[in-house]
């Protein structure tokens, strides 16, 4: 028995439910940080760094949720890990202490804990649709629960910016209590029983970690793909935490105007997740390398854009970072497509292992990314305008867009990963 479409629906709603508490510690409470508390954006940009260097456990979860055949307890117990830890990042911002003393270390045992249950949750659910998902379904499954995602994030963020303003440390828990609690609660309600109805129980894989690990790894199309997925993630989050402090510094947008940024960006990638998702899976209009060389290179359009704008002080920026989010969408569904067709290859019982070392690059570029742009704007911040420090992070984002652009055209054949692909001539 396979996933029917209401299932995925509901699957889509725990993805749905990860993006919305996400979404808190990487705008709503980065903007407090740099802005509110005055801390440095390197400080923030290292706490979700650390968040995201944590899912390098990510193929670990995903192995577990293998061999032991319940995933269920691992998308349940993992989300209420990542509840916990955005509570208590958001209660140290609140109090103001969330840069100092123990404080600061109360934030890094927070991140800690927001890495570890978006590792666990978000690993088990991919597993669970790539092996729970007819063949046919696989691509349409990907795009349903990614935009489910992108709605949660968007909405959250819109409805945040709505509420925060005027800012008080006190609207700030309410709202991230009702955000935690509703994560939880709807995410065992959306998952209860379906694993039990659909995937056929199995014994234990008794495979140590470090051998089934390196089985995935022995893959050539699982490297290849990797390699794609940390760079266009490094591209795509570079700007992640420091986008809301340039609409601040540079445009003097409040804390509530700037969190709707955020939500204008991710309500572009919901329309450009659905735009793709209806021409290829409906119309067939396009390939998949089309498609993700287009969002690449649009994104880094667009990022020129932006900070053209923030040097001739023209506020067009949420328009600008609205069409950002609608290729950035485009290139991600399509890679996400990719991604769940090639889980269900290779030696069988591996889906989770797969989508962990995936989802572990991805998790390494975010860090690294999210880390590498806010240093950088601090460092350039010190030598020149605001305007300027962001521009030069924001054009160096382009370029890296432009050559994961590049690179998908080269490996991407149709619709699926070229069965032998030489990134070098001659290698």
């Amino acid at each position: 028995m396979t996933l029917s479409w209401l299932q995925i629906v509901r699957l889509g709603l725990v993805q749905l439910c990860i993006g919305a508490v996400v979404v808190l510690t990487t705008s709503t409470l980065n903007r407090l940080m740099v802005v509110e508390l005055a801390l440095p954006a390197m400080l923030s940009g290292a706490l979700v760094a650390l968040h995201s260097f944590v899912q390098i456990t990510r193929p670990s979860w995903g192995f577990l949720s293998d061999a032991q055949g319940n995933r269920t307890r691992f998308i349940i117990g993992g989300m209420a890990v990542l509840a916990l830890g955005a509570a208590l990042a958001s209660w140290l911002v609140a109090l103001g202490v969330a840069g100092h003393g123990v404080g600061l270390a109360g934030s890094v045992l927070a991140y800690v804990l927001i890495g570890m249950g978006a590792g666990a949750s978000g690993t088990s659910l991919l597993a669970l649709l790539a092996s729970g998902c007819a063949p046919s379904r696989r691509a349409a499954a990907a795009t349903i629960t990614w935009l489910m995602m992108i709605f949660g994030i968007a909405v959250t963020s819109g409805v945040i910016g709505a509420l925060l303003d005027p800012y008080s440390p006190a609207r700030l828990m309410a709202i991230v209590g009702v955000v935690t609690l509703g994560a939880v609660l709807l995410t065992a309600a959306a998952i209860w029983g379906i694993e039990r109805r659909v995937i056929p129980a199995r014994l234990p894989d008794e495979t140590p970690l470090r051998k089934g690990l390196a089985e995935v790894w022995a893959e050539q199309r699982t490297r290849v793909f990797t390699l794609f997925i940390f760079l266009s993630m490094t591209a795509f989050f570079l700007q992640e935490l420091i986008l809301e402090p340039y609409a601040g510094l540079v445009f003097a947008y409040s804390p509530g105007a700037s969190t709707s940024l955020s939500g204008a960006q991710h309500g572009g990638m919901f329309v450009g997740m659905l735009a793709v998702g209806i021409a290829v899976s409906g119309l067939k209009i396009g390939s998949l390398r089309a498609w993700v060389t287009g969002g690449c290179l649009g994104s880094a359009l667009m990022l020129a854009v932006i900070a053209a704008l923030g040097q001739m002080q023209i506020g067009l920026l949420t328009p600008a970072v609205a069409l950002l989010g609608v290729f950035s969408g485009m290139f991600a569904i399509a890679s996400i497509g990719a991604m769940m067709q090639l889980a269900g290859q290779g030696r069988a019982g591996r889906e989770g292992t797969r989508m962990g070392v995936w989802g572990a690059s991805q998790a390494i570029a975010q860090g690294l990314g999210g880390f590498a742009g806010a240093a950088l704007v601090d460092a350039l911040r010190l030598a020149g305008s605001n305007a300027n420090a962001f521009g030069i992070v924001f054009a160096l984002e382009a370029l890296l867009f432009v050559a994961a652009g590049l690179m998908a055209w080269r490996i991407i054949d149709g619709g699926r990963l070229r069965a032998s692909t030489r990134l070098v001539p001659g290698e």
